[in-house]
């Protein structure tokens, strides 16, 4: 199996800790296969094999488990014939009615260990959370960053002309993990990625949100796709559809996105007034799981290298556990500031700084922020440009595969 090293450190340090582990992320972004390698730690540490309960509820196997009493009843019949402590893995649990009740009743009566999978980012509404009372820990898994796509394709990252290659790839397939199983084949990937694309929003969106007109969702769903890394609002939308024959109000605009948002698909970067000190209502700017997904449905177009640049950054800025805005002050903007604990880091990305115009635009933002917080622009140019006024330059691809 290949690692996914960050995060499986992170969950195997709570392993026999007593909370609920609960992990969310998008369909097919590794998260049965990160339940795999949790079972197999947990056998090298000497647990017996049939002590793990594991049920992926997308298999017709527990077709007839569908509510929290057959769920409760079947686990509480299995657990119960075995001895010593129980370890249940439960895999895309949001398809089981009230399943947190279940949950709270195997905490109560059996000795166990729970981890718990789910692609839906509501998973933990504040009521669920009730019913867990605090007692569990939340972890966000994302398709591959880019450090872990050259572990899975074994690329050697002291040959940077294989890395560069490699990252090509990836700025156009995006990093699901299965995609490292198919052969090199460009037919054969969109074909996957559409097949991602046409399931998630099937499945977890029209269904979910008993969506009545899914060719609406899905024009929407495009139209940010193709903006991607632009600041605009709901309204941007309606009047673009209106231009194309499609009447629908604001408010509507924002409920298809936020059903989006809830099945982890898109994610919102709301702006942050620096001066201000303030988040900004309306005007965001939305951004892919992954990047692979506008490939699959758009194609690539080389212009848009920027756009997807900035996708890259956010997703990983997330994924290092980042909260992530983008940055107003006055007429300019900030690509990025992100924030964890105490700490606050400015960033600009762009493809090259090809010119003195370019690098004025993308430095210049940056040095009207009055704090000592980090500051940085990323690029892919490959020499040095050195550090300007004391804001930083970095190697776009070094800071993906840097820690």
């Amino acid at each position: 199996m290949n690692p996914r090293t960050l995060f499986v450190n992170q969950l195997f340090k709570y392993i026999d800790l007593p909370m609920i582990k609960i992990i969310t992320g998008v369909r097919r972004c590794g998260k049965s296969y990160l339940l795999k390698l949790l079972e197999r730690e947990l056998i090298l540490k000497g647990v017996h094999k049939e002590n793990i309960i594991r049920i992926n509820f997308e298999s017709l196997i527990f077709d007839e488990i569908k509510d929290y009493q057959s769920f409760n009843r079947y686990v509480i019949e299995q657990a119960k014939q075995l001895s010593g402590k129980v370890y249940l893995l439960f895999d895309e649990i949001q398809d089981v009615d009230q399943w947190e009740k279940a949950i709270r009743s195997f905490a109560v009566e059996l000795d166990c260990d729970i981890y718990i999978t789910g692609s839906n980012a509501r998973l933990l509404s504040s009521e669920l959370a009730t019913y867990l009372s605090g007692r569990y820990v939340e972890f966000s898994l994302y398709p591959l960053s880019f450090k872990e796509y050259l572990d899975f394709y074994q690329i050697d990252v002291s040959r940077s002309d294989l890395v560069d290659a490699a990252f090509f790839d990836f700025l156009k397939y995006g990093g699901f993990p299965a995609l490292h199983l198919l052969p090199d084949d460009d037919d054969l990937k969109v074909q996957y990625i559409k097949g991602i694309f046409d399931s998630v929003v099937l499945k977890d969106v029209i269904q979910r949100n008993n969506i009545r007109d899914p060719e609406l969702l899905e024009r929407i769903l495009i139209y940010i796709m193709d903006n991607i890394g632009q600041i605009f609002s709901a309204k941007s939308i309606a009047d673009y559809l209106k231009s194309q024959g499609r009447k629908v109000g604001i408010e509507s605009v924002y409920n298809y996105i936020r059903s989006l948002e809830d099945a982890m698909i898109l994610y919102t970067a709301r702006r942050y007034d620096i001066k201000g000190k303030k988040i900004l209502e309306r005007m965001e700017k939305y951004f892919l799981v992954d990047q692979g997904l506008r490939y699959g449905v758009l194609g690539y177009r080389e212009d848009d290298v920027a756009q997807l640049l900035e996708n890259i950054v956010f997703i990983e800025l997330k994924r290092r556990g980042y909260r992530v805005f983008v940055g107003k002050d006055g007429d300019t903007e900030i690509d990025f500031i992100a924030e964890k604990n105490e700490e606050k880091l400015y960033l600009q990305v762009t493809y090259l700084l090809a010119s003195e115009s370019v690098i004025e635009r993308e430095y210049v933002p940056l040095t009207r922020v009055d704090d000592n917080f980090r500051k940085v622009v990323l690029s892919l140019d490959k020499l040095p440009i050195g550090r300007r006024k004391g804001i930083e330059w970095m190697n776009l691809i070094d800071f993906l595969i840097g820690d």
